[in-house]
């Protein structure tokens, strides 16, 4: 695979149409799945998402992993954009009830969601998914916020609960 990914470059400063958001990640796929193939390390893994999803998701002012660092903690992780908070407990935020339920949180607007962590005062909607080990035990949390509100549709959360799940549910990730 060649540095970066063949993807034609999007404006970030205007949200595309859903379509038009959805297909480019469709079309960026193969490549992905391309990078990340035979790649055991879950740090290396984060790390490399992290750059190719901040390429493919314009809309995304933060792309990136919270680690879970003990019962009920998040740690800020490999990431894109401006500076993430450094500590989540699960009780708190959009990424703590990522973590807490292990269910997806899409969230279109965070200012009316209970309890949100403005890490970055300009983010108004929010993607978080839980990343499970083989196992399903929640290890991390996928976090990708916009400085547009309802910058995130249903399949692009299903494609990225998709995502996930394959690169990271499956035997051999060493966390």
């Amino acid at each position: 695979m060649a540095e970066g990914l063949d993807v034609a470059s999007a404006d970030r400063t205007v949200l595309a149409a859903e379509h038009d958001r959805e297909a480019r990640f469709d079309a960026a796929l193969l490549q992905v799945r391309a990078v990340v193939a035979g790649e055991t390390d879950a740090v290396a893994l984060q790390a490399t998402l992290a750059c190719v999803l901040w390429d493919v998701l314009a809309q995304a002012s933060w792309c990136g992993f919270y680690r879970r660092v003990g019962e009920a903690e998040l740690a800020v992780g490999p990431y894109q954009g401006t500076l993430g908070c450094l500590r989540i407990p699960f009780a708190r935020g959009v990424c703590g009830a990522a973590a807490r339920t292990g269910a997806t949180q899409r969230v279109p607007d965070v200012h009316a969601f209970p309890g949100h962590i403005a890490c970055d005062a300009r983010s108004r909607s929010e993607v978080v998914v839980p990343v499970r080990d083989a196992a399903g035990v929640v290890r991390a949390v996928l976090d990708v916020d916009s400085a547009f509100a309802d910058a995130f549709s249903e399949g692009e959360a299903r494609r990225l609960e998709s995502l996930v799940a394959e690169v990271f549910a499956r035997d051999g990730v060493v966390w």
